[in-house]
C-alpha cells in the first residue's frame, strides 16, 4: 500500500469545477441557505497505449494568402481593368493600356528590356519560350546551358568632326560567342515567329518583338483582389492588388515561435464547423512586423503561411478565422492517462487511483492535447484509473 499522504484536488481541472461552484454560489440570494462546496464529478478511464504530440496552437486566418499590389509596366492610359473576385490564368490579359491587352504570363523575372535582335540570350528570353510554349505555340529547340551563340553587334557610326582625309568606310560589325548560362535561352527565329503568331492571336501589333510591359511576369495565376485605379488613369500607377488562386492560412506567430516553424511543416486547420484540415507550412516571413508606438498591439510577429492538402473542404468559405496547430515533438506508442487522473503528492510527484485498488505513483512525461505520458508498477493499457476529465 502506497503510504504518501496524497493532497486531493490538487489538478487544475478541480480548481477550475470548485471555483465555478463557488460563483454559482454567489449569485445565491436567499441568506437562508448556506453555500456548500460542490465536490467534482469523477469517473473512471481506461489507460491507453498512443502517439502523443506535442504542438503549438496559433489563431489564423482563412483566405487567400496575402495581397500584392500590381502597376502598369509602360507608359499608356488605362482602359480596362478586371473586377474583384476575377481569376486570370496564363495568356489572359490583366489590364488593358490604350485599348491593347497586357496578357498574364508566369514566371520569376519581369521582362525589363525589348527582345528584337536574333540570338540575344538571358533569363528573360526563357520566360517568354516558357509561356510560349505552355500556350501551345512551337518556339523551336531549347539551348542546353553551356552552349554558345553567335551575337553580332553593329558596328558604330562614324563621329561627326573627324579629321579631314579619305573617308576609311564602314567597319566589320563585332561578333561575339556568348555562352548559355543555367536559366537562360536564346532568341532564335522560330521563338520569334511564335511571337508574332501569339501577338495576332491577342490582338496586339505583330512585330515579333516583346517589350518591357507588354506582358505582366507573374508567378502564377491570380485572384484580384481588389481595384484601385480607374479607365482613364495613368497606366505607370497601382493598378490592382492580386492573391493566389488558393485559399491558404496564414498567422501571426511571436518571434519565438516562429524561430521553430519551417517550410514543409505538417500543420492541422480546425475550421469553425470543428472539421480539421491538414495542411503545411508554405513559407515563413524574413520580416518581423512590430509597431513599437502602439504596445497594445502586442509583441512583434512574423507571418507564416499554411497551404491546404484537401482545398475543397473549405470551398466555402472565403474568409474565416481558424485555429492551427503546429506538431512540434511526437512520442510514438507511450501509455497515456488523463491530466484529470494525476493527483499531487506532498513529498512531490504524482500518482493515480486504480479504480477499485490503490493509488500508485507514477513518472510523467509528455503532457499533450490534456493527456499525459505516465509509467509505473503495474501500470499497463487497459487498467482504469479514476480521473476527474
Amino acid at each position: 500500500m502506497l503510504k504518501s499522504r496524497p493532497v486531493l484536488w490538487a489538478l487544475p481541472a478541480v480548481t477550475v469545477v470548485l471555483a465555478a461552484g463557488a460563483w454559482a454560489v454567489r449569485g445565491v440570494t436567499s441568506p437562508q441557505k448556506e453555500a456548500t462546496p460542490e465536490t467534482p464529478a469523477v469517473t473512471a478511464v481506461a489507460l491507453v497505449r498512443q502517439d502523443l504530440t506535442e504542438s503549438i496552437s496559433l489563431t489564423g486566418k482563412l483566405g487567400y494568402g496575402t495581397a500584392r499590389p500590381v502597376k502598369g509596366g509602360r507608359a499608356g492610359v488605362v482602359t480596362w481593368l478586371p473586377a474583384a473576385g476575377a481569376v486570370i490564368s496564363r495568356g489572359k490579359a490583366l489590364y488593358r493600356i490604350d485599348d491593347k491587352p497586357v496578357p498574364l504570363f508566369y514566371g520569376s523575372l519581369p521582362l525589363f528590356r525589348t527582345l528584337a535582335q536574333p540570338n540575344t540570350v538571358g533569363r528573360d528570353v526563357r520566360v517568354v519560350r516558357d509561356n510560349l510554349k505552355a500556350l501551345g505555340y512551337p518556339v523551336g529547340r531549347q539551348y542546353a546551358a553551356g552552349e554558345r551563340v553567335r551575337q553580332v553587334t553593329p558596328s558604330p557610326a562614324p563621329q561627326s568632326g573627324a579629321s579631314p582625309g579619305p573617308s576609311p568606310g564602314p567597319s566589320a560589325p563585332a561578333e561575339v560567342w556568348t555562352k548559355v548560362r543555367t536559366g537562360e535561352d536564346v532568341y532564335t527565329s522560330a521563338l520569334m515567329n511564335a511571337v508574332k503568331r501569339w501577338q495576332d492571336d491577342a490582338g496586339l501589333p505583330v512585330t515579333g518583338a516583346v517589350g518591357a510591359g507588354d506582358v505582366a511576369v507573374l508567378t502564377g495565376p491570380v485572384r484580384v483582389d481588389a481595384v484601385s485605379a480607374l479607365a482613364g488613369d495613368p497606366a505607370e500607377s497601382p493598378l490592382m492588388s492580386v492573391t493566389p488562386t488558393a485559399k491558404a492560412v496564414t498567422v501571426q506567430a511571436e518571434v519565438s515561435e516562429a524561430g521553430s516553424i519551417h517550410r514543409g511543416d505538417k500543420a492541422d486547420v480546425r475550421l469553425p464547423d470543428e472539421r480539421t484540415v491538414p495542411g503545411k507550412v508554405a513559407a515563413v516571413a524574413t520580416t518581423v512586423q512590430a509597431d513599437g508606438a502602439d504596445p497594445a498591439a502586442g509583441p512583434p510577429t512574423v507571418t507564416v503561411t499554411i497551404t491546404l492538402d484537401e482545398p475543397a473542404l473549405a470551398d466555402r468559405l472565403d474568409a474565416a478565422p481558424v485555429q492551427v496547430d503546429l506538431p512540434r515533438k511526437t512520442r510514438e506508442d507511450v501509455l497515456v492517462a488523463p491530466v484529470g487522473a494525476l493527483l499531487a503528492l506532498a513529498e512531490g510527484g504524482y500518482a493515480v487511483q486504480i479504480e477499485g485498488g490503490p493509488m500508485v505513483p507514477v513518472r510523467t512525461g509528455m503532457f499533450a492535447g490534456g493527456m499525459v505520458e505516465v509509467s509505473g508498477d503495474g501500470l499497463t493499457d487497459g487498467v482504469r484509473v479514476v480521473t476527474t476529465s
